[in-house]
């Protein structure tokens, strides 16, 4: 069965749909309740929402924006069930997301950023470039400025060192695009590093963004 997508306000968020992406992810160190979730509602302007069949396989604030004059895509709390079919509803996601902001941004290259606390994560960024942080990739003045920008929009939880493009928690999880892989084995060791010594229940996360190219986002029309 194919998985659809939809993007929606979150005004339109009921109850039930709360309760269940509640129920997406279990059996985890940080799971998200109901309570959390119906914050991020009201805090957020977009949600994107995966299904397989009549099953929630994905979901994901996001709202699009103008972050120092750019046109970005920020994502802010988001989840992928964990299943054989997770890589996909992840790729639907983000898609759908960056089909938006050709919309709202047509003609302009779009960032695209989120919190992470696993390494998988950074499959969402597959299709961006110049994604910081990156393994081999020394940042300059400007990608620092970009995570000071995007740390302070995403008021991360706990202090933000600009270095190292991370947040080091203050016992709250941090709100991230939670994923992991079907396949860990396949995670290059030198994303894995970049990952090295977080503490995921500590709230320890790392602000990641990347660059979606006009060129790209056109072929989404």
């Amino acid at each position: 069965m194919a998985l659809t997508v939809e993007t929606k306000d979150c005004t339109a968020l009921s109850d039930a749909e709360i309760e269940e992406m509640a129920d997406l992810i279990e059996d985890e160190p940080v799971v998200f309740d109901v309570g959390e979730l119906s914050k991020q509602r009201d805090a957020w302007v977009l949600v994107t929402q995966v299904r397989d069949g009549n099953k929630l396989s994905a979901y994901g604030f996001c709202t699009l924006e103008r972050v120092g004059g750019d046109p970005t895509v920020l994502i802010g709390l988001a989840a992928v069930k964990r299943t054989s079919r997770r890589e996909s509803a992840l790729k639907v996601m983000i898609t759908d997301q960056m089909r938006r902001a050709v919309l709202a941004f047509p003609d302009e290259d779009v960032l695209v950023a989120a919190q992470m606390a696993d390494p998988a994560a950074f499959d969402a960024f597959k299709p961006l470039s110049r994604v910081v942080p990156r393994p081999g990739y020394e940042a300059n003045g400007e990608d620092r400025a970009w995570g000071r920008r995007l740390a302070k929009r995403f008021e991360v939880r706990g202090e933000y060192k600009a270095k190292e493009f991370r947040v080091y928690g203050e016992g709250l999880p941090s709100l991230v695009l939670s994923h992991n892989s079907s396949k860990p084995e396949s995670i290059k060791p030198e994303v894995a590093a970049l990952f090295e010594g977080h503490n995921v229940l500590n709230g320890d996360a790392l602000v990641t963004f990347g660059w979606a190219t006009r060129e790209k986002l056109a072929k989404l029309l």
